[in-house]
C-alpha cells in the first residue's frame, strides 16, 4: 500500500549545529574577557576539554551503533565541554577536567539516551561531581593576574595543566585564590564588615570581583546576542535575574551591612554565563511560556538561598539542577490552554 505524501511544508533554516554553532559564537566575548584578566590558561582548558568531549561522543555513539558524523557534527559535545571548562579554574590539573568532561558526556548525556532525552544539565552534572568529589581543587580559582601581566603565558599555562610545572620561582598559591564570592562568604562568616571586605582592591573592583566584571559584560554582549537572533527565550534569563536579584536587594536594603547588593551578586559568579547560557538548555528548561518564567525564576531564588546561607559560594549549578527535576511538573501546571477549550 503506498502512503499518500505528506502536505508540502516550508523549512526554516534553524538546525541543531547551527543553534549551537551560534551559542558557541555568543561565548567567545566572555572567554576573551576571561583570557585578558587571567591569562592563557582558559584558552588551554577550552581546547583540551572540547577535543576530550568529542573523543568520548565519538567512542559512546560507536558502542551504541550510531553514525558519527551527524552526531559530532551537531556540536553539542563541544558546547557542553566549553560551559564545563568555563565553570572550572582555568589551571587545574588535567585529570581533574577528564573526570567532570567525561561524566557529562558519558553519564549526564549517553546513558539517558543521548541529546534529547537526559533530564539533567550534562555540563552541570560535571560541575557538581567536581565540587562535590575535589572541594579543594575547585577553590584553586585564578587571583587577577593578567590585569598587572604576570599570569603565566600559554606554554606555561599548558605546562602546568598536564605537567604540574609551575613557572621558575612561582608557588600555587600565588597563581590562585578565593572566587570574589567565596571571599566575601568566608569574611563575613568571620565577622567581618561588607564595606571592609568589598574595600579589599585586590580581590574586589568597582562593582564586583576584580576582573570578573568584565568577564560578566561579556557574557552579556553574548546574552543579548543569543536574544536578538531569537536563539534563546527572553524569559528564562529575565526569571533568573529577577529570582536573584529581587531578594538580593531587599535584604541589602534591610542589613547592607551583612548583604551584598543586586549588582554585586549580578557582577559575580557564574550569573550572567547561568542565565543567558546555561539555564535556556531546550533539552533540560521547561517549554511553556509561564514555566520559563517559573523555571527561571527557581533557579534565581535558590542561587541567592545557597549564596548567603547555604556552603557554596556560588549556586548556579545546584539551582539548575534542582529545576531540571521540577521542569516536568511545571510545564504540566503551566500548558496554554488550547484555542476553544472551555474552562469548566
Amino acid at each position: 500500500m503506498t502512503m499518500p505524501p505528506s502536505s508540502p511544508h516550508a523549512h526554516g533554516p534553524a538546525s541543531v549545529s547551527r543553534l549551537m554553532a551560534r551559542v558557541i559564537l555568543a561565548l567567545l566575548p566572555g572567554i576573551a574577557a576571561y583570557a585578558w584578566a587571567f591569562g592563557p590558561g582558559i584558552l588551554v582548558q577550552l581546547a583540551y576539554a572540547g577535543l576530550l568531549a568529542l573523543a568520548a561522543e565519538a567512542l559512546l555513539l560507536r558502542l551504541r551503533g550510531r553514525p558519527l558524523a551527524p552526531f559530532l557534527g551537531d556540536l553539542s559535545a563541544v558546547l557542553t565541554a566549553l560551559l564545563l571548562a568555563l565553570a572550572l579554574p582555568p589551571l587545574a590539573p588535567w585529570w581533574f577536567t577528564a573526570i567532570g568532561v567525561l561524566f557529562a558526556i558519558v553519564v549526564a548525556k549517553h546513558l539517558y539516551g543521548g541529546l534529547g532525552y537526559n533530564p539533567f544539565n550534562p555540563a552541570m552534572v560535571g560541575f557538581v561531581v567536581l565540587m562535590v568529589s575535589f572541594p579543594l581543587e575547585m577553590t584553586r580559582w585564578p587571583a587577577p593576574l593578567g590585569l598587572d601581566g604576570s599570569a603565566p603565558g600559554l606554554g606555561e599555562a599548558f605546562a602546568l595543566v598536564f605537567g604540574g610545572t609551575l613557572p621558575a620561582g612561582v608557588t600555587l598559591d600565588a597563581l590562585s585564590g578565593a572566587t570574589p564570592l567565596d571571599h566575601l562568604r568566608t569574611g563575613l562568616a568571620q565577622g567581618q564588615p561588607l564595606g571592609a571586605l568589598l574595600g579589599d582592591g585586590t580581590v574586589f573592583g568597582h562593582l564586583g570581583g576584580r576582573g570578573w566584571e568584565w568577564i560578566q559584560l561579556g557574557f552579556l554582549a553574548g546574552g543579548l546576542y543569543l536574544l536578538a537572533s531569537r536563539t534563546i527565550d527572553w524569559r528564562i534569563p529575565a526569571g533568573l535575574l529577577a529570582g536573584l536579584l529581587l531578594p538580593a536587594a531587599l535584604f541589602h536594603l534591610l542589613d547592607g551591612a551583612r548583604h551584598a547588593s543586586p549588582l554585586f551578586h549580578a557582577l559575580n559568579g557564574a550569573t550572567v554565563l547561568g542565565a543567558f547560557f546555561i539555564a535556556t538548555d531546550p533539552v533540560t528548561a521547561s517549554t511553556t511560556p509561564r514555566g520559563r518564567l517559573l523555571f527561571g525564576a527557581g533557579i534565581g531564588l535558590l542561587t541567592w538561598v545557597i549564596r548567603t546561607f547555604g556552603g557554596y559560594p556560588d549556586a548556579i549549578a545546584f539551582a539548575v539542577l534542582l529545576m531540571n527535576m521540577a521542569a516536568p511538573i511545571i510545564d504540566h501546571y503551566t500548558r496554554p490552554r488550547a484555542f476553544g477549550e472551555v474552562i469548566e
